[in-house]
Order: C-alpha cells, then sequence, then structure tokens
C-alpha cells in the first residue's frame, strides 16, 4: 500500500458512500453517514451476490437465525461459523449477508469499493461490519485497503468492522452442535425449561442434571437449548460430553466473550 493511500485513511470514512438494495429490490447509493444513520441494512437482501466458485467443497446457502426468525445468506462454512457465534450474542439483535457495498475514492481519485461479508446489529443501535476468512492473516493488499476505509467509515458511525479469524476447531465444532438445538421448540415449553434450570442451580455434570429431570431422550434436547441460549453455560474449549459441568447461565443468551 502506498504511503499516500496510508494517509488518506484518517479521512476516509468522511468520503464514503453506502450502496445497497432497498426492500423494493432498487439499487440505491446515499452518503455514509446518512445511510449508516438512516437504513436498516439488517432487513435488506445482499446487494452482490455470493460468488459460486466451481471445484470448491462449499456454496453459498442460508442460516435460520434463532435471533431474527430470518435466514441469513453466507457464502462460506466460515462466515456460517461466524454467523452461529453472532446468533448466540444476547446484543445481537440483527444479522445480514452482504447488504452494502462501501464506495470510496483512494488517495489516486480512484473509484473503489467493498462489501463486507457480515452485517450485526446491536441492541445499543450500534453495528458490525466483518469479513469472515477462511484463513488467518490479512488477505493481501485489496483486503488491507478495504479494512483501512471499511473501518474508517465505520469508525466514523459509531461502529466496527473487524476481520474475524477463524474459529478454533474444537469451540466451532461444539457451537455448531448446540446450533442444531436453537430453535425454541427444543426447549420443550415453560414447565420443562424451568425444570432443566432448576436441575442445574447447583454446578454438576450434564448427565446427573438431565437424569434428574427425567428420561433422556425427552430432555437432552431442552439442556442443548439451554446451553445455546445461555440459560446454562460450560466451557466450549474442551469438546462437549456428558460429564461436562454445566452452570446456571448469567443471560437469555451468551456473551460474545464466551462465544
Amino acid at each position: 500500500m502506498s504511503s499516500h493511500a496510508q494517509g488518506d485513511g484518517g479521512r476516509a470514512g468522511a468520503g464514503c458512500e453506502a450502496e445497497f438494495k432497498d426492500l423494493s429490490g432498487c439499487v440505491r447509493q446515499l452518503p455514509w453517514h446518512q445511510a449508516a444513520a438512516t437504513v436498516r441494512f439488517e432487513e435488506l437482501l445482499p446487494v452482490a451476490a455470493f460468488p459460486v466458485i466451481p471445484g470448491k467443497r462449499w456454496a453459498p446457502g442460508w442460516w435460520w437465525s434463532a435471533t431474527t426468525g430470518r435466514h441469513v445468506v453466507h457464502g462460506s462454512a466460515a462466515m456460517r461459523s461466524q454467523l452461529m457465534v453472532l446468533d448466540r450474542d444476547p446484543g445481537v439483535v440483527g444479522l445480514a449477508g452482504r447488504p452494502v457495498r462501501v464506495v470510496w475514492r483512494d488517495g489516486q481519485g480512484r473509484v473503489r469499493s467493498w462489501v463486507p461479508q457480515l452485517f450485526a446489529r446491536y441492541a445499543d443501535g450500534t453495528a458490525l461490519l466483518a469479513d469472515c476468512p477462511a484463513i488467518p492473516g490479512d488477505g493481501g493488499e485489496r483486503a488491507r485497503l478495504a479494512a483501512q476505509y471499511v473501518g474508517a467509515a465505520c469508525a466514523e458511525a459509531g461502529w466496527v468492522y473487524r476481520r474475524l479469524e477463524p474459529l478454533d476447531a474444537v469451540l466451532a465444532a461444539n457451537v455448531r452442535w448446540l446450533a442444531g438445538y436453537r430453535h425454541p421448540r427444543n426447549g420443550g415449553g415453560p414447565e420443562r425449561m424451568a425444570a432443566v434450570q432448576d436441575a442445574f442451580r447447583d454446578p454438576r455434570p450434564l448427565i446427573e442434571g438431565v437424569r434428574a429431570v427425567g428420561d433422556p431422550m425427552g430432555v437432552w434436547p431442552a439442556v442443548f437449548h439451554a446451553l445455546w441460549s445461555g440459560r446454562l453455560t460450560v466451557s466450549l474449549s474442551r469438546p462437549l460430553h456428558e460429564r461436562v459441568v454445566a452452570r446456571p447461565g448469567t443471560a437469555s443468551g451468551v456473551t460474545g466473550g464466551e462465544a
């Protein structure tokens, strides 16, 4: 990256614009500060489709979000993993895939643009724009330049831009397992969930709490749903098994730090 481009990064946000598809499907472009303050990006479809790459084992798909009750498009396994983590975060109230293209002019006056893969809205009104690389690293020259300008634009709006590093394999496997029980129907209703939480009022191995509630075949889904939603909590840094000690959760979901 040239030193001229690096020098422009501090004022990049002021010159950015946002391109997006509105609810009617029409493409619109607004000054970044106006779009960030008024557009509900979490409600929009992708401004650009995720590419389908021949020979790749992964193709674009849809993630059903327990947070929103709607599907969110994703373009890679890495992005789906990050969606799972954000879907468990109690501070997140909205999710969308590629809803906005950030447009700017670089230090030489050339028009540049970048479409972050993921948008998350938080309960306080702030937001996260993120990319989800499949391997650790900065992603090359174009990604570094985009991070500079998109990051500056987000900072101007009180938002955050991040390149989310791939999840640890054990953490990813644990969250993926619990995600299979994210739908509220797995909770078994208020009485069953209350019984599950009461069984783990004091920390104990999962299997002991399950047996205290009733038939394991019927109780395990409720326990896994409680772990997904944060009503119960366990360490996700080690593989889940029946002797893992579970404790009462502190919220209806887990914190971003834990996930």
